[in-house]
C-alpha cells in the first residue's frame, strides 16, 4: 500500500458522508494492514470470515481503493433491445403527420399507442407492453423531447453577418467610451424596441383579498372590460443605464424612433443619436 492510498483509506474510514459499505471495507483493509488477523477483523465488525476474506482478496487483485466499491454485476438482460429503442427514437424524431396523425407534435399517449400497435409487424415484439415510463426513459437517454417546441432564429437576411458585426462594434465602442470617464460625452446611444398592439383591459369586479380559514387565495373576477390597444416603446441609454418607456394609443410612424427621441431627449441633434433596435 502506498502512502497516498493509505491517506485516502484513512480519509474514507473516518468519513461521515461516504456509504456504509465503503466505510466498512476501508476499516477492514486498514485493520488488516495494521496486522490484525481475519478472525479478529470479523469479530470486531460483527461479521463472518468469508466477507472479510472477499474484501482482502479483491484488494489484492484490483487494488486497495478499487476494492472499496461494489463490483459490476451482470444484472437481468434487458427486455427492450437496442434496435427496438432506436426504432422508437426514429419515430419520435419525425412529425406525427408522417404516420397518419393530425397532431403537430407527439404526446406520450399517442407515441405509446403507435408503438404498441405497430411494433409486432416491425419485428419488435418486446415493445408490445411498453408504457409511458419506459418510453420516457428511452427518450430521456437519447435527449429527445418530441412533445416540446423550442424556437430558434434562422439567418434569413443575406447581410446578417455584416449587420451583426456593426452591432458588436457599436457595443465595443460603448464599452471603451464608458471605461474612460474623462472623455467628452457628446453622444447618446439608445438600445430601442417596440411592442405594438398590446390589449389594454380593466377589471369589472373588485379584487378580493384572502380570508383566513375561508378563502385562502386572492379572488379575481374573470370578466374584464376591453379598453382598446396600446403600443409600448422602450429604450435604454447604454451609457448610464436609464430606461425610457413610451406608451402610445396609436402606432404611427412619428411615434416610432423620432417621437421616442424627441419625447425623451428633447431637441438633441439626431446625428448624435444611434439607435440599435
Amino acid at each position: 500500500m502506498t502512502n497516498g492510498e493509505l491517506v485516502e483509506l484513512l480519509k474514507i474510514r473516518n468519513s461521515r458522508t461516504e456509504g456504509h459499505s465503503k466505510v466498512t471495507r476501508a476499516s477492514m483493509l486498514y485493520d488488516y494492514y495494521t496486522g490484525l488477523s481475519v478472525t479478529e477483523i470479523a469479530r470486531s465488525h460483527r461479521t463472518n470470515r468469508p466477507k472479510v476474506e472477499r474484501c482482502i482478496n479483491r484488494a489484492l487483485a484490483y487494488g486497495v481503493l478499487e476494492a472499496l466499491n461494489d463490483m459490476p454485476r451482470p444484472g437481468r438482460r434487458p427486455i427492450i433491445t437496442d434496435d427496438a429503442k432506436s426504432w422508437v427514437v426514429s419515430i419520435a424524431c419525425n412529425p406525427p403527420k408522417n404516420y397518419g396523425y393530425a397532431a403537430e407534435t407527439w404526446t406520450y399517449s399517442a407515441l405509446v399507442r403507435y408503438v404498441t400497435t405497430n411494433c409486432k409487424q416491425e419485428g419488435f415484439e418486446c415493445l408490445s407492453k411498453i408504457g409511458k415510463s419506459a418510453l420516457h426513459s428511452i427518450l430521456t437517454s437519447n435527449r429527445i423531447n418530441p412533445h416540446k417546441v423550442t424556437y430558434y432564429l434562422g439567418k434569413r437576411d443575406p447581410q446578417f453577418e455584416e449587420k451583426m458585426a456593426n452591432v458588436l462594434c457599436v457595443y465595443k465602442e460603448i464599452e471603451i467610451f464608458n471605461s474612460n470617464p474623462d472623455l467628452e460625452r457628446n453622444m447618446v446611444t439608445v438600445s430601442y424596441d417596440e411592442k405594438p398592439g398590446i390589449q389594454a383591459i380593466a377589471n369589472v369586479g373588485a379584487q378580493l383579498s384572502p380570508v383566513p380559514g375561508e378563502y385562502p387565495d386572492i379572488g379575481r373576477d374573470p370578466e374584464y372590460k376591453r379598453l382598446g390597444t396600446v403600443s409600448l416603446l422602450a429604450g435604454i441609454n447604454l451609457h448610464d443605464g436609464k430606461i425610457y418607456p413610451l406608451v402610445r394609443e396609436r402606432h404611427r410612424n412619428y411615434d416610432n424612433i423620432g417621437g421616442f427621441i424627441k419625447g425623451n431627449f428633447g431637441d438633441i441633434a439626431l446625428d448624435k443619436i444611434l439607435a440599435c433596435s
